[in-house]
């Protein structure tokens, strides 16, 4: 990070804090950079899906399946192709469309509801925050992947733009809790700040205190949770699509591509498993190298 500036007045002598940079936090977090190259790519590759996959997704060529003997990586299929002759690299570009889709969109809607949620118990305090606080502790006491089946099983499919709005919501409620019970933390030390109390003299209401004075100083953790749930969400979703909760055929996912008939062929045809499964391993490592980067560089604390 660039040298604080020091100024001097008639009366006090204060330092101006550094501006941080890309390049400071190149420069210091190098591990984070790694990621972000990777995640960078994968975003690249969802974006033009349709001009750098070899093949569509979806059409099927059964010669080339390895029932017919064929699906082994050659030329014409570099990763192989799988049960059904569907080329795999051209799944796994188009399976980064939808693992990032709803990686963003769970993380970005479970973040945000549970930063409003903490925000708000931390603010009111006394009976509010009682009651916020054993029903977050409810929702922490289920195991994720229950309560994302549960969440599934209870709501109509409902289908946009390719993606089940179920498999969004069903992720990202288990996030709510457990951003609402971090930032509720950060909050609590917000609140007692002279300017809250200040506005709250002001007349200001509740919402707009919450709102303009208290969640724009918890921006810092929402961000590193935010980018570490990302990771999250992308295996859950893997999780759900393997056991036939998430995403159905014939859209790419993979953890569709881990389960089904291409399981069957584990012994015989490898590939099929381990190019998925490597996928799933390097998008959570590279928002989980990211994420914690994040922390690192924001979190003065931290800082020798």
């Amino acid at each position: 990070m660039s040298t604080p500036t020091t100024i001097t007045t008639a009366d006090q002598t204060y330092t101006k804090p550094a501006r941080r940079t890309v390049w400071d936090f190149v420069r210091q977090q190098p591990l984070g950079s790694i990621g972000i190259i990777m995640i960078v790519i994968m975003m690249l590759a969802a974006i033009f899906a349709q001009q750098v996959s070899p093949y569509n997704p979806e059409d099927v060529d059964f010669e080339a399946s390895p029932a017919f003997g064929g699906g082994a990586p050659s030329m014409a299929h570099l990763l192989g192709a799988d049960a059904f002759g569907r080329d795999i690299l051209s799944r796994l570009i188009h399976g980064a469309r939808t693992a990032l889709s709803i990686g963003f969109l769970s993380a970005l809607f479970g973040c945000s509801i549970g930063a409003i949620i903490g925000t708000s118990s931390a603010f009111f305090g006394g009976k509010i925050d009682l009651l916020v606080q054993r029903f977050i502790d409810l929702m922490l006491s289920f195991p994720i992947i229950i309560l994302a089946i549960i969440v599934i099983a209870i709501f109509p499919k409902t289908v946009v733009a390719g993606i089940d709005v179920n498999v969004i919501i069903a992720i990202a409620i288990p996030f709510i809790p457990k951003t609402a019970r971090v930032i509720r933390s950060q909050a609590l030390a917000v609140v007692t700040l002279p300017y809250v109390d200040a506005a709250r003299a002001n007349g200001f209401s509740s919402r707009r205190i919450i709102f303009r004075h208290i969640l724009p100083n918890v921006t810092a953790p929402f961000l590193i949770m935010m980018t570490a749930f990302i990771g999250q969400a992308i295996l859950l979703e893997a999780s759900l699509s393997y056991l036939g909760l998430g995403v159905v055929e014939p859209t790419p996912s993979w953890g569709l591509m881990l389960s089904g008939v291409n399981a069957d062929y584990y012994r015989t045809a490898p590939w099929m498993i381990i190019y998925p499964g490597l996928a799933v391993s390097v998008a959570v490592f590279s928002f989980n190298l990211f994420g914690d980067s994040l922390r690192d560089w924001l979190d003065p604390k931290l800082k020798l």
